[in-house]
């Protein structure tokens, strides 16, 4: 064995590291602990919420981003992490990127809200309703109950709105950076593969699929307030 080669957490910049063990830390504690009569208790409680839903808390803007589903969903998600995170962390600094992170997170929600309380004018006529507790605020929309009752009960979890933010100032400050993704076997530029995924996600949100519970509007608001903030901040 070479005892000369570096570990690939050797580079890994200050922000960086401690956001992935924070994640992971929450993951572990969430897969050890939300099951069983009380399952589900730590990702209600931690996960964010429609602002006028009972369970709502303001904390959750924040401890919703290291909450995650499953195994597949913090492992792509800390995977961006890992590969984007340290060049942009090196590029506009630990406080900046730290900020970078964060304000998308919380962005992805806030756009997310925006979208909801149009479809609840849609559904309701108003962007909240009167009783959110009681089962019949719910049924006297009818065909639009069930659309109304998961706006209200459905919260959202994981860091994706977050790096959607990071990636896009990655590609944003590198964009003819050449990336290698699985099951291409040509590098694609950063400007061209970025800009793509996102056309995914508008997609999808637009048009989901019966099985899909992925927040792709929580994604395109990640991806649009970091686009803001670098732009503010006018880095080139």
């Amino acid at each position: 064995m070479n005892g000369n080669r570096q570990s690939p957490f050797a580079n890994l910049t200050p922000v960086v590291k401690n956001l992935l063990i924070i994640n992971i830390l929450c993951f572990l504690i969430f897969m050890l602990f939300d099951h069983g009569n009380e399952g589900g208790r730590i990702s209600e409680l931690m996960g964010v919420h429609y602002f006028n839903a009972p369970d709502f808390r303001p904390w959750q803007l924040i401890t919703y981003m290291f909450m995650h589903g499953g195994v597949q969903h913090i492992l792509f998600n800390m995977l961006a992490l890992f590969m984007f995170g340290p060049i942009l962390e090196y590029a506009i600094g630990p406080k900046r990127f730290l900020n970078l992170y964060l304000i998308s997170g919380i962005g992805a929600i806030l756009f997310q809200w925006t979208i909801q309380a149009i479809e609840m004018v849609h559904f309701t006529g108003g962007i909240t309703i009167s009783d959110p507790n009681n089962l019949a605020s719910y049924e006297m929309f009818q065909q639009n109950a069930q659309a109304v009752y998961d706006i209200y009960h459905v919260n959202v979890v994981g860091a994706s709105g977050a790096i959607f933010g990071m990636v896009v100032g990655f590609a944003m400050l590198y964009p003819d950076l050449e990336l290698m993704i699985l099951f291409l076997p040509v590098p694609i530029k950063a400007k061209y593969l970025i800009p793509a995924y996102i056309a995914l996600e508008v997609y999808s949100s637009i048009r989901p699929s019966p099985q899909d519970n992925v927040a792709h509007l929580a994604h395109l608001g990640g991806a649009l307030f970091g686009f803001i903030l670098i732009k503010a901040w006018r880095y080139r």
